[in-house]
């Protein structure tokens, strides 16, 4: 029934797709040609567009096949599905325009680049209307797989929650095998228990099962492999919900190195074309932030110079990303022998504080040199705040995770400081933002959070 069901599916997808690409293309025509752009050279030939249309039509839906979008992948998200349409569009259009170039003398680059634009558009369009639609039949009830999970314990009743959770994916507990039925409760989450793990095949043999889950704790490990030398011999889908997900902290998952699957407890949140797209962010906006409160800057440093001795510039260490160290740079809010007792955070009406030191302090203003530090990349314009090491050490031994903050660069604004937690504010809270960042991370973000810090996100009853 499923396979049934599975071929008429595919078949509309297709059928869609190529409807959305030939009215694509109909739509480029009409743009370039017919009155939106002006014609210079002339219309093509009938002929040229009938066969520029044809190849499209061929290698669209060639593409998408090899890319894997005809087949059913029910835990692919939306964005997901989406993002894979724009790689194999962008791939289909090369093959298009390599066809039509090496058998006809040439057709239209602007029609086939509008093509692309307006493909792009109208296949993700109603790809999602279609995704929308099947996940609507399936919270109704209808197009359901079956799952049999094997194991009782925590895994098991995260696998059974997520698939109650998850309604318009298109699965349903059939059932679950436990370690020890005694042990378990007549039903997991509402799922009963139809025998032992060791009866995984008589329980296939009586029960209509789509899907197997192996959810076993990682000690059972023994009993996994006896399992899947059973299911081995099935016809029926195995996928097993691997315990290591406990020891999970930041950007972990599965990964290959050279084709040997691994599992990643804890990665790199930025790596990459990510890595590369911010720091090229952080260049281009820290030259534009300078040129901007260049005057400001040297305003401040006279003032600074003029109302107390020392330096104007104050460097301290402090520690960014991977552990390493670096200087900070600062305008100098504090007198020269503020510290000579030791590192001490500063507090609500310090007295160290120069004449000015609270006025910069209150508006940021002392931060402004760090847009130097984030040109020579030891920060980036959005992360976390960077601490100094003595108060670190400390810091990692109470707070748990405390040093996955150091995945990324520290910055000069980041998400708690934009929502207040500046200052003596619980470094527990801030910790939490910070993460939250890291793990949502992406261009937007930053442009958003730099736009709330210009707005005044640092104007903070906790900054001084």
């Amino acid at each position: 029934m499923f396979s049934r069901l599975q071929r008429f599916y595919t078949s509309i997808k297709v059928a869609t797709d190529i409807l959305m690409l030939a009215a694509a293309f109909g739509m480029a025509y009409a743009t370039r040609f017919i009155g939106v752009i002006p014609v210079t050279y002339g219309i093509p030939p009938l002929e040229e567009t009938l066969f520029s249309l044809a190849v499209a039509l061929v290698v669209f839906p060639a593409v998408f096949h090899q890319r894997n979008l005809y087949t059913t992948n029910r835990s692919r998200t939306h964005i997901g599905e989406l993002f894979a349409v724009f790689k194999a569009s962008i791939t289909a259009t090369i093959v298009v325009v390599a066809v039509i170039y090496f058998t006809r003398e040439r057709y239209s680059r602007l029609t086939l680049a509008l093509f692309m634009g307006y493909a792009l558009v109208l296949v993700s369009v109603t790809r999602l209307l279609l995704r929308l639609a099947l996940a609507e039949v399936r919270r109704r009830g209808y197009n359901l797989k079956n799952i049999l999970v094997l194991g009782e314990g925590d895994l098991g009743r995260r696998v059974v929650e997520t698939v109650r959770d998850h309604r318009e994916l298109g699965f349903r507990v059939v059932g679950v095998l436990a370690l020890d039925p005694e042990k378990a409760r007549r039903k997991v989450r509402g799922a009963p228990v139809l025998g032992r793990v060791e009866d995984v095949e008589q329980v296939l043999d009586s029960q209509q099962v789509d899907q197997v889950i192996i959810a076993l704790p990682l000690e059972q490990q023994p009993v996994v492999k006896q399992l899947m030398e059973q299911l081995a011999l099935r016809t029926v889908d195995v996928k097993v919900v691997p315990d290591l997900y406990q020891y999970i902290t930041l950007y972990g998952g599965l990964e290959e190195f050279g084709g040997l699957p691994i599992i990643s407890l804890q990665g790199d949140p930025m790596d990459g074309w990510s890595r590369v797209a911010k720091r090229a962010f952080d260049i281009v906006f820290a030259l534009v932030a300078i040129a901007l409160t260049g005057p400001l800057m040297l305003l401040t440093a006279a003032l600074v110079k003029l109302t107390s001795r020392g330096p104007v510039l104050y460097k301290q260490e402090r520690m960014g990303m991977d552990g390493r160290t670096f200087p900070i740079l600062k305008f100098r809010t504090m007198r020269i022998d503020a510290e000579v007792t030791g590192a001490v955070m500063a507090s609500k009406d310090d007295p160290r504080r120069t004449p000015i030191g609270t006025f910069l302090r209150k508006y940021s203003i002392d931060e402004l040199p760090q847009f130097f530090n984030v040109l020579v990349g030891d920060m980036s314009l959005v992360g976390p705040r960077p601490e100094r090491p003595v108060f670190i050490e400390e810091f990692k031994r109470q707070i748990p995770r405390y040093h996955l903050r150091h995945k990324v660069k520290a910055g000069i604004t980041g998400w708690a400081q934009i929502n207040g937690l500046r200052g003596q504010t619980s470094i527990q809270k801030r910790i939490e933002y910070d993460l939250y960042y890291i793990e949502n991370w992406s261009l937007l973000m930053d442009v958003k959070i730099l736009v709330r810090t210009a707005l005044g996100g640092f104007l903070s009853k906790n900054a001084y």
